[in-house]
Protein backbone atom coordinates (compact mmCIF):
# COMPACT_ATOMS: atom_id res chain seq x y z
CA UNK A 1 0.00 0.00 0.00
CA UNK A 2 1.74 3.09 -0.58
CA UNK A 3 3.11 5.15 2.28
CA UNK A 4 0.40 6.79 4.52
CA UNK A 5 -2.05 5.18 3.95
CA UNK A 6 -1.74 2.61 6.54
CA UNK A 7 0.45 4.27 9.27
CA UNK A 8 -2.01 6.19 11.35
CA UNK A 9 -4.06 3.34 12.78
CA UNK A 10 -5.85 -0.29 11.48
CA UNK A 11 -9.00 1.45 10.08
CA UNK A 12 -7.19 3.60 7.95
CA UNK A 13 -5.78 0.73 6.30
CA UNK A 14 -8.79 -1.21 6.28
CA UNK A 15 -10.69 1.89 4.53
CA UNK A 16 -7.94 2.22 1.70
CA UNK A 17 -7.21 -1.53 1.21
CA UNK A 18 -11.00 -2.28 0.77
CA UNK A 19 -10.93 0.81 -1.96
CA UNK A 20 -7.62 -0.56 -3.29
CA UNK A 21 -9.50 -4.04 -3.75
CA UNK A 22 -13.10 -2.31 -4.69
CA UNK A 23 -11.76 0.26 -7.25
CA UNK A 24 -8.22 -1.02 -8.58
CA UNK A 25 -8.91 -4.58 -8.38
CA UNK A 26 -6.34 -5.85 -6.50
CA UNK A 27 -6.43 -9.15 -4.67
CA UNK A 28 -4.24 -8.26 -1.94
CA UNK A 29 -2.84 -6.04 -0.58
CA UNK A 30 1.30 -5.29 0.63
CA UNK A 31 2.01 -3.81 3.82
CA UNK A 32 5.47 -2.81 4.98
CA UNK A 33 6.49 -3.38 8.76
CA UNK A 34 6.69 -5.47 11.53
CA UNK A 35 5.41 -5.86 15.08
CA UNK A 36 4.37 -2.76 15.09
CA UNK A 37 2.34 -3.34 12.03
CA UNK A 38 0.99 -6.93 13.08
CA UNK A 39 -2.45 -5.66 14.52
CA UNK A 40 -3.29 -3.95 11.26
CA UNK A 41 -2.15 -6.85 9.33
CA UNK A 42 -4.37 -9.35 11.86
CA UNK A 43 -7.64 -6.29 11.15
CA UNK A 44 -7.19 -6.45 7.67
CA UNK A 45 -6.96 -10.40 7.20
CA UNK A 46 -9.86 -10.50 9.88
CA UNK A 47 -11.95 -8.29 7.41
CA UNK A 48 -11.21 -10.73 4.20
CA UNK A 49 -8.38 -8.85 2.91
CA UNK A 50 -4.84 -10.79 2.32
CA UNK A 51 -1.98 -9.49 3.20
CA UNK A 52 1.92 -9.85 1.84
CA UNK A 53 4.20 -8.90 4.87
CA UNK A 54 7.52 -6.54 3.98
CA UNK A 55 10.28 -6.63 6.83
CA UNK A 56 13.75 -5.98 6.85
CA UNK A 57 14.69 -2.79 4.68
CA UNK A 58 11.65 -1.18 3.78
CA UNK A 59 11.93 1.75 1.02
CA UNK A 60 8.81 3.40 2.38
CA UNK A 61 11.07 3.73 5.54
CA UNK A 62 14.44 3.74 3.65
CA UNK A 63 15.44 7.29 5.55
CA UNK A 64 15.20 6.06 8.99
CA UNK A 65 17.89 3.00 8.02
CA UNK A 66 19.90 5.78 6.57
CA UNK A 67 19.76 4.91 3.25
CA UNK A 68 19.59 1.22 1.17
CA UNK A 69 21.31 -0.43 3.58
CA UNK A 70 21.62 -4.68 4.66
CA UNK A 71 19.12 -5.02 7.51
CA UNK A 72 20.11 -7.93 10.35
CA UNK A 73 24.04 -8.05 10.92
CA UNK A 74 24.07 -7.32 13.99
CA UNK A 75 22.32 -9.68 17.35
CA UNK A 76 20.01 -7.50 17.95
CA UNK A 77 18.67 -6.38 14.88
CA UNK A 78 18.95 -10.35 13.86
CA UNK A 79 16.66 -11.17 16.48
CA UNK A 80 14.05 -8.14 15.68
CA UNK A 81 14.11 -9.49 12.50
CA UNK A 82 12.84 -13.19 13.32
CA UNK A 83 10.66 -11.59 15.94
CA UNK A 84 8.96 -9.50 13.33
CA UNK A 85 8.78 -12.19 10.49
CA UNK A 86 6.64 -14.40 13.45
CA UNK A 87 4.92 -11.54 14.11
CA UNK A 88 3.38 -10.61 10.92
CA UNK A 89 3.26 -14.65 9.94
CA UNK A 90 0.89 -15.02 13.53
CA UNK A 91 -1.05 -11.94 12.48
CA UNK A 92 -2.11 -13.70 9.29
CA UNK A 93 -0.28 -12.35 6.54
CA UNK A 94 0.36 -14.90 3.49
CA UNK A 95 3.76 -14.36 2.66
CA UNK A 96 6.37 -11.89 3.64
CA UNK A 97 9.25 -10.15 1.02
CA UNK A 98 12.84 -10.51 2.95
CA UNK A 99 14.65 -7.44 1.66
CA UNK A 100 18.53 -6.87 2.21
CA UNK A 101 19.08 -9.40 4.61
CA UNK A 102 22.63 -11.79 4.76
CA UNK A 103 21.32 -14.66 2.92
CA UNK A 104 22.14 -17.48 6.15
CA UNK A 105 19.79 -14.83 8.24
CA UNK A 106 16.77 -14.76 5.65
CA UNK A 107 17.23 -18.96 5.21
CA UNK A 108 17.21 -19.04 9.33
CA UNK A 109 13.89 -16.94 9.09
CA UNK A 110 12.10 -18.80 6.46
CA UNK A 111 13.07 -22.49 8.41
CA UNK A 112 11.07 -21.08 11.11
CA UNK A 113 8.39 -19.99 9.05
CA UNK A 114 5.22 -22.08 7.24
CA UNK A 115 4.25 -18.82 5.06
CA UNK A 116 6.42 -18.44 2.15
CA UNK A 117 9.29 -15.92 2.24
CA UNK A 118 9.96 -13.85 -0.62
CA UNK A 119 13.72 -12.62 -1.18
CA UNK A 120 15.06 -9.39 -3.00
CA UNK A 121 18.94 -9.16 -1.76
CA UNK A 122 18.33 -12.17 0.68
CA UNK A 123 19.93 -14.70 -1.03
CA UNK A 124 18.67 -18.44 -2.23
CA UNK A 125 17.24 -19.33 1.00
CA UNK A 126 14.12 -17.89 0.38
CA UNK A 127 10.82 -19.32 -0.93
CA UNK A 128 10.93 -17.28 -3.83
CA UNK A 129 12.48 -14.62 -5.52
CA UNK A 130 11.63 -10.54 -6.89
CA UNK A 131 13.69 -8.22 -8.64
CA UNK A 132 12.72 -4.72 -10.17
CA UNK A 133 13.07 -5.43 -13.72
CA UNK A 134 14.32 -2.23 -15.18
CA UNK A 135 17.65 -3.83 -13.17
CA UNK A 136 17.14 -7.41 -14.41
CA UNK A 137 16.50 -5.74 -17.64
CA UNK A 138 19.52 -2.53 -17.93
CA UNK A 139 16.61 0.24 -18.46
CA UNK A 140 18.55 2.11 -17.14
CA UNK A 141 22.65 2.49 -16.22
CA UNK A 142 23.34 4.91 -13.46
CA UNK A 143 22.90 2.37 -10.56
CA UNK A 144 23.24 -1.33 -10.82
CA UNK A 145 23.08 -2.74 -6.76
CA UNK A 146 24.79 -5.89 -5.83
CA UNK A 147 21.67 -7.82 -4.92
CA UNK A 148 20.58 -8.23 -8.92
CA UNK A 149 21.44 -9.40 -11.97
CA UNK A 150 21.33 -7.55 -15.51
CA UNK A 151 19.86 -10.24 -18.04
CA UNK A 152 19.91 -7.64 -20.71
CA UNK A 153 20.88 -4.08 -21.65
CA UNK A 154 17.42 -3.44 -22.96
CA UNK A 155 18.21 1.09 -22.48
CA UNK A 156 20.76 0.92 -24.78
CA UNK A 157 18.71 -0.96 -26.94
CA UNK A 158 15.30 1.98 -26.14
CA UNK A 159 18.01 4.26 -26.18
CA UNK A 160 19.23 3.44 -29.83
CA UNK A 161 15.29 2.82 -30.96
CA UNK A 162 14.80 6.03 -29.80
CA UNK A 163 17.12 8.29 -31.18
CA UNK A 164 16.78 6.46 -34.57
CA UNK A 165 13.07 7.30 -34.43
CA UNK A 166 13.61 11.22 -33.50
CA UNK A 167 16.05 10.90 -36.30
CA UNK A 168 13.67 9.50 -38.71
CA UNK A 169 10.15 11.77 -37.89
CA UNK A 170 13.19 14.88 -38.41
CA UNK A 171 14.19 13.78 -41.99
CA UNK A 172 10.85 12.72 -42.85
CA UNK A 173 11.33 9.34 -43.54
CA UNK A 174 8.82 8.32 -40.92
CA UNK A 175 5.87 7.76 -41.57
CA UNK A 176 6.21 6.88 -44.51
CA UNK A 177 3.35 5.83 -46.87
CA UNK A 178 3.56 2.36 -45.92
CA UNK A 179 2.49 3.76 -42.05
CA UNK A 180 0.09 6.10 -43.29
CA UNK A 181 -3.79 5.61 -44.62
CA UNK A 182 -4.98 6.66 -48.31
CA UNK A 183 -7.90 8.77 -49.19
CA UNK A 184 -9.07 8.84 -52.68
CA UNK A 185 -8.02 11.41 -54.81
CA UNK A 186 -11.49 13.01 -55.91
CA UNK A 187 -12.50 13.05 -52.43
CA UNK A 188 -9.23 15.14 -51.87
CA UNK A 189 -10.00 17.20 -54.82
CA UNK A 190 -13.61 18.15 -54.21
CA UNK A 191 -12.04 19.12 -50.12
CA UNK A 192 -9.62 21.19 -51.75
CA UNK A 193 -12.42 22.77 -54.52
CA UNK A 194 -14.67 23.80 -51.39
CA UNK A 195 -11.68 25.17 -49.53
CA UNK A 196 -11.12 27.45 -52.45
CA UNK A 197 -14.41 28.16 -52.88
Amino acid sequence: MPFMTYNLNAEQALTNAARFMQEAGVTCVKIEGGVSIAPTIHRLVEAGIPVMAHISLTPQSVNQFGGFRVQGRELDSARQLVRDALAVQEAGAFSVVLELVPAKLAAHITKRLHIPTIGIGAGVGCDGQVQVFHDLLGLFDAFLPKHTKRYAQLGTLMQSALVEYREDVEAGRFPSDANSFSIADDILEMLESEANS
